[in-house]
């Protein structure tokens, strides 16, 4: 082999480093440690012969010829994971019906549906968006066969992490200091819809629910338009709308705890196996 060939495992490690923004991060999804993904982008920066990748003041940063090569090392990355599942005997196959959140669904999902494409690519994944109050009685029916949720007991599912709740409002408008206070709420049955409810009760702060929404978006909407503050996850919190706090006179609130919750039904399908086996690892080691 030449000493200017791109190696899978180079390359592996260069596009796990640049999704998860650290060598730390990627580590785990590359089987390796710490060190060992440092030396794999070395000998990468050598047979190209020029840098790849600088260290910014909060992340990994691509440098000019790294963005030129990342396009490249995915289409090869993909076409070697194509070529193995094309010629292994056991390919795995067949249908996962998965549910998720809006919420959970972009910042989430995303990582471990790559991690499992590249393993199973086979295996067709049906992907229903819904609220977890919504989803969890599905699951218990068997219409989904697994699903990423919001807990609403200790013992559904496989608890993953815990993902923070956060009130949010428009910083073109100030409504935050309006008394009683306007909040935009999602369902009755809704977990943060409860937390948020009892968080101004033990307050003592006087509120009105002044838009219902069952979808991610609408809350925005009523957030954006100064209809409302709400509470979201923080990993659903835009960027351009501001995290509020004690210092706006709104008290913590108690985080969401997120498991993978399957189905009895689909008990003893290889395909539902190792999506629920790459979900609980992904997650578990990400968050």
């Amino acid at each position: 082999m030449r000493a200017d060939d791109l190696q899978i495992d180079w390359l592996k490690c260069f596009v796990a480093v640049v999704d998860a923004g650290s060598l730390s991060a990627a580590a785990p999804e590359v089987s390796r440690s710490q060190s060992a993904v440092s030396m794999q982008l070395q000998k990468l920066e050598r047979a190209v012969g020029r840098p790849l990748l600088l260290r910014g003041p909060r992340r990994l940063e691509l440098t000019p010829d790294g963005q030129a090569l990342l396009g490249y090392a995915r289409r090869l990355l993909d076409l070697h994971a194509e070529a193995r599942a094309a010629l292994r005997p056991d390919t795995l196959m067949g249908r996962v019906h998965l549910g998720v959140p809006d919420d959970y669904a972009a910042r989430y999902l995303t990582p471990v549906l790559k991690r499992f494409a590249a393993r199973h690519a086979a295996v067709e994944i049906e992907l229903d968006c819904e609220q977890s109050t919504r989803l969890i009685p599905r699951v218990a029916r068997g219409e989904l066969d697994l699903a990423l949720v919001s807990r609403d007991h200790a013992q559904r599912g496989s608890l993953l992490f815990h993902e923070p709740l956060v009130w949010v409002g428009s910083p073109q408008f100030d409504v935050w200091r309006r008394d009683p206070l306007p909040i935009a709420v999602y369902e009755d049955s809704s977990l943060a819809r409860k937390h948020a409810l009892t968080t101004l009760s033990l307050q003592g702060r006087r509120h009105r629910v002044v838009y219902h929404s069952s979808s991610l978006a609408g809350q925005i909407a009523a957030v954006e338009s100064g209809l409302a503050v709400a509470v979201l996850t923080q990993c659903s919190a835009p960027p351009h709308l501001h995290v509020l706090g004690p210092e706006h006179g709104l008290g913590p609130l108690a985080p969401m705890a997120v498991a993978a919750y399957r189905s009895r039904a689909s008990r003893g399908s290889p395909a539902v196996d190792a999506l629920h086996r790459v979900l609980v690892q992904t997650l578990r080691q990400a968050v």
